[in-house]
């Protein structure tokens, strides 16, 4: 993916949508660190674990498109079968509404493409040190039968404490190793400049085109340049198929020849003078760093380790024909029996009347008109030696000699492995035994043909050749590969996509729900159910708990307790009296408060409610004959209001007459009680 630079918003510019939003209520999108064809990376923080991790988000528009959608999936579920230091980690992958996104490891540094721009071309030995971890994750991936398909410098992250990370496995798919796939849809995929030949032509890949593809990468480290430069993609494919990877000695003239033959067995157009997988690569990259260490400029056995075999002799040429142009324009002449040493052909057409210089049809330019290509001078005859026949004694015996032995190492000691597939255990090793070889019995696999416990195939395969005597491995089928969906009830959600994955199945994303036992953030059942038997990388849902489902209080100041009550004990809420009070303003049985006072609590929780008795009655004291000051003063005490009036008949002795409310009447504190003197 190529990096871009990132500007400030200005006038004109608009500014990224996605950056700020949440993707599937869990990555707050920051940043726009990339962009590529079909993609765009961002950083993003993981709000659940708070955490900063890289988000690879689909282009708007490719995420309706199913197959696009199918490679994202399919990118994430290969690089999290990786478990290697050197392999970008994929945490998570979703689809928001939509926008179609990959979570993978944040890796804060910059790409092997900036090491070329700004560096190259480099020592052998940094450049060695530079490819070591790429093809150590290569590695791991071929080992988990993983295509990579996409190797090149943009796809190298050197993070800034050292780390070196392969990423974007999107082109990745898992091959078996009786299967070969085509590139998906039929579509060429990959970068023009790392693609193997054999990707150009037909679509094929294998762990050999990333070895190509790595051989590209080293050339480029050591040269500054690519190997095949064109004007157009189509020219640089076409290189690809039709020229060799030159030395990279030819542009940086100095490099050990056994640096070149690293390169040139890498990048050889026939795949099968390739190292057979990133492995074996490595093993001969770490041979050609452990020269480079030890100080060593010729060595000549591990170069011709390293070279492919030669090219394969050329043919017998076809026997040529003189040719005469005689005046009436026919060509004459017959073929001999021995190649001239000149060019020659056919003629495909009517000769021109006058000479060209130039051929005509395939007749290679000769001689004028009315001549003849000269025959090659014939010889003078030998005088026969008597050492012929002797000569010719000996090299009869030596061939009928070289022949039976090549008879015997080619042929005789050879037989042909007998076909069992189908057959029990006990059937394919008598069957097998009966024709001379031993067993053994291998790894069993998956078939959704073959039934359990029967012979998938045997190691070397049905019809090839095996030493007589040696050992046939046969490889059992365990029937259709199936998995149980695991119980997953109360994990988290990384825990359980983590469960998912390492049972053989895909995480096929989250559903919240309320739920009364189940804490927030835990899983509460998969779709389809706990111990349902799937076939592999089958999606299954999680049902998410969102915790207890709110209830919600409201206010009951100043209403009935008893419809209080029973609205609240219908929500599933309890209700408890912890207090009476006397009130004025309250009347008796309504509520004066509660607590919670507002707000939402969980079914089962309780509301605490203070009620009212009324207003406080208090008995009116008996006062009368009393002074007005006595009568004031009890009065006052008992938190009454005092007022005084004169009585009828008033004489001005200031002693009570009567009151009002009379003695002994109870009314509430605080009430005036009105004094009648005399």
């Amino acid at each position: 993916m190529d990096r871009v630079a990132e500007h400030a918003v200005g006038p004109g510019r608009t500014a990224d949508p996605l950056v700020g939003r949440v993707l599937d209520g869990r990555y707050r999108v920051e940043e726009r660190i990339a962009r590529g064809g079909m993609a765009t990376v961002y950083t993003a923080t993981d709000l659940r674990l708070d955490r900063l991790v890289a988000v690879k988000v689909v282009h708007e528009g490719l995420g309706d498109d199913a197959d696009v959608a199918a490679r994202f999936v399919r990118e994430a579920r290969a690089a999290a079968r990786l478990d290697h230091p050197n392999v970008v980690a994929v945490h998570d992958q979703g689809d928001d509404h939509g926008t179609v996104f990959l979570a993978m490891e944040h890796v804060p540094g910059r790409t092997l493409r900036d090491v070329v721009r700004t560096d190259a071309p480099l020592s052998p030995a940094r450049a060695l040190a530079l490819l070591e971890p790429v093809v150590g994750a290569l590695a791991a991936a071929h080992r988990a039968g993983i295509v990579h398909r996409d190797v090149k410098p943009e796809n190298v992250l050197l993070a800034d404490d050292g780390r070196v990370k392969v990423a974007d496995f999107g082109l990745a798919r898992a091959v078996s190793a009786d299967t070969q796939h085509t590139a998906t849809g039929g579509v060429l995929i990959g970068t023009v400049s790392y693609l193997a030949p054999e990707l150009v032509v037909d679509g094929r890949a294998d762990a050999r085109a990333d070895v190509y593809a790595a051989g590209i990468v080293l050339h480029e480290l050591l040269t500054g340049r690519k190997p095949h430069e064109g004007e157009s993609a189509l020219q640089v494919a076409w290189k690809h198929v039709h020229e060799d990877v030159p030395p990279p000695s030819l542009l940086v003239p100095g490099l050990p020849a056994y640096v070149d033959a690293l390169v040139v067995r890498a990048t050889s157009r026939d795949r099968s003078h390739r190292p057979a997988d990133a492995g074996v690569l490595l093993h001969q990259l770490h041979r050609v760093s452990s020269a480079l260490a030890d100080g060593v400029r010729e060595d000549p056995d591990l170069v011709a380790d390293l070279l492919p075999p030669p090219p394969r002799e050329p043919s017998e040429p076809e026997p040529t024909r003189v040719v005469t142009v005689e005046p009436t324009g026919e060509p004459t002449g017959e073929p001999t029996s021995e190649p001239t040493g000149e060019p020659t052909g056919e003629p495909t057409g009517e000769p021109t009347s006058e000479p060209t210089g130039e051929p005509t049809g395939e007749l290679w330019p000769g001689p004028a008109l009315h001549q003849a290509v000269p025959l090659p001078p014939t010889p003078a005859p030998r005088r026969r030696s008597r050492r012929g026949p002797v000569l010719l004694l000996v090299a009869l015996l030596l061939a009928t000699g070289l022949g039976a032995g090549a008879w015997w190492w080619g042929v005789a000691r050879w037989t042909v492995t007998p076909g069992v597939t189908g057959l029990g255990q006990v059937a394919a090793t008598e069957r097998l035994e009966r024709a001379g070889l031993d067993v053994a019995v291998g790894t069993p696999a998956f078939s959704e043909s073959v039934p359990a416990g029967q012979v998938l195939r045997t190691e070397p395969a049905a019809g090839e050749r095996v030493l007589d005597g040696g050992d046939v491995t046969l490889v059992l089928s365990r029937g259709p590969e199936r998995y149980d969906v695991p119980r997953l009830r109360g994990r988290s959600v990384d825990e359980a996509q983590d469960a998912l994955l390492s049972s053989g199945l895909a995480y096929g994303g989250s559903v919240e729900r309320f739920h009364e036992q189940v804490p927030a953030g835990q899983v509460v059942r998969t779709e389809p159910a706990a111990g349902t038997t799937l076939r592999p990388d089958t999606e299954v849902r999680l049902v998410v708990s969102k915790g207890p489902r709110p209830i919600r209080v409201g206010d009951w100041v100043g209403d009935p307790l008893e419809t209080a009550r029973a609205t609240l004990e219908e929500r599933g809420l309890r209700v408890e009296v912890v207090g009476e009070e006397f009130s004025d303003d309250v009347a008796e049985g309504s509520v004066i408060r509660h607590d919670p006072a507002e707000g939402t609590l969980t079914r089962g929780a309780t509301v605490s409610f203070v009620v009212s008795l009324g207003p406080e009655l208090v008995e009116v004291p008996e006062v009368r004959a009393s002074g007005v000051e006595a009568a004031t003063e009890r009065l006052e005490a008992l938190g009454f209001e005092v007022r005084t009036e004169q009585a009828a008949g008033y004489l001005g002795l200031g002693y009570v007459f009567s009151t009002d409310p009379g003695g002994g009447a109870s009314v509430p504190r605080g009430s005036t009680i009105t004094l009648f003197l005399v």
